[in-house]
């Protein structure tokens, strides 16, 4: 069964398209939220197939919403649903699944469900196998350009709300995903995830101190940024480390 969320500021509006989708179709509606961020945040922990998205929403409009969706591992299919016909050419180049205009039109609103249905739940590309003596590296965003970076010179990452910051010895990046898609990218033997927030290469492990609650605290080489090791990561990371 496919699972949607509806994007929608509009209460009304909101509650005539979870009805329509509730009474012409098999499509779960896991949730309804009124702006971009809660939209955001809620995207980071659940997985839906379709997004029902209006454009003009607080927080993150719904075009800046969708790109930061497209670059995900496995991105919804997002259905806009707006009052504005000009920003149709900027949604199909973010490959919208469609554009529907309001007020809706009930036969317009089936029709797409139909096509929906038949349709299977969106998966994300397997990998294609690495050779064992390629480069590792990880695409980071700087400006309007893609710095194409050796992941030997991540130093660690961080989560910061709806963003992750990547961080080597004399730079930052701010990524528009999550930190758990982030890591992802990159590869298990060199990164260690030591607490929710924060994610270390391992090889650049200067210093490991004794913190509070039996826990540590790490240090890197170049960088005066002190990294929290949590609790519930501690035996993980003393087997890793041979503590």
């Amino acid at each position: 069964m496919l699972k949607a969320l509806i994007v929608e500021d509009e209460y009304l509006a909101r509650e005539e398209l979870a009805y329509l989708i509730q009474e012409h179709s098999s499509i779960e509606i896991a949730a309804s939220v009124e702006d971009g961020l809660e939209a955001f945040k809620f995207l980071q922990e659940r997985d839906v197939d379709v997004v029902f998205l209006d454009i003009n929403i607080p927080s993150i409009d719904g075009l800046l919403l969708a790109k930061n969706l497209h670059k995900t591992a496995r991105p919804p299919r997002i259905v806009f649903v707006t009052a504005y016909k000009e920003f149709a050419v900027d949604a199909f180049e973010l490959e919208a699944f469609d554009y529907i205009l309001k007020p809706y039109n009930e036969a317009r609103i089936i029709g797409l469900l139909r096509k929906l249905e038949a349709l299977e739940p969106p998966t994300a590309p397997a990998a294609p196998a690495a050779a064992d003596n390629a480069p590792r590296t990880v695409n980071l965003a700087k400006g309007d350009s893609i710095i194409v970076t050796p992941c030997d010179d991540i130093y660690y990452v961080e989560a910061d709300e709806k963003v992750t910051l990547v961080y080597t010895a004399h730079d930052r990046y701010v990524m528009a995903m999550s930190i758990s898609e982030f890591v992802s990218r990159l590869p298990a033997d060199s990164f260690f995830r030591c607490h929710r927030s924060f994610c270390v290469n391992i090889h650049k492990i200067r210093e490991i101190a004794p913190w509070l609650n039996s826990t540590y605290i790490i240090k890197l080489y170049e960088l005066k940024t002190e990294i929290p090791v949590s609790r519930s990561n501690i035996k993980a990371f003393r087997q890793l480390m041979h503590l």
